[in-house]
């Protein structure tokens, strides 16, 4: 007998090239700086995201849980 596994919803699904710890698709790198911010990459997110665990990337310096705001 073949069982499916339940859909996840959409939610809850995330591309294994985006990090988990962010909303959206926040790209998983050695180092993710804001676009249009002052930080040298390699990798650049456009805001704003929000963080749903923890900040690895630093994205959300004013600690209101919202990344990359400006």
């Amino acid at each position: 007998m073949l069982t499916q596994s339940p859909a996840l919803p959409a939610a809850q699904e995330q591309n294994s090239s985006c990090d988990s710890n962010y909303s959206g698709c926040v790209p998983v790198d050695s180092d993710v700086d804001c676009a249009g911010g002052s930080g040298n990459g390699p990798s650049y997110v456009q805001g704003p995201v929000q963080v749903l665990e923890s900040d690895i990337y630093d994205l959300d310096r004013d600690g209101n849980g919202i990344a990359c705001e400006s």
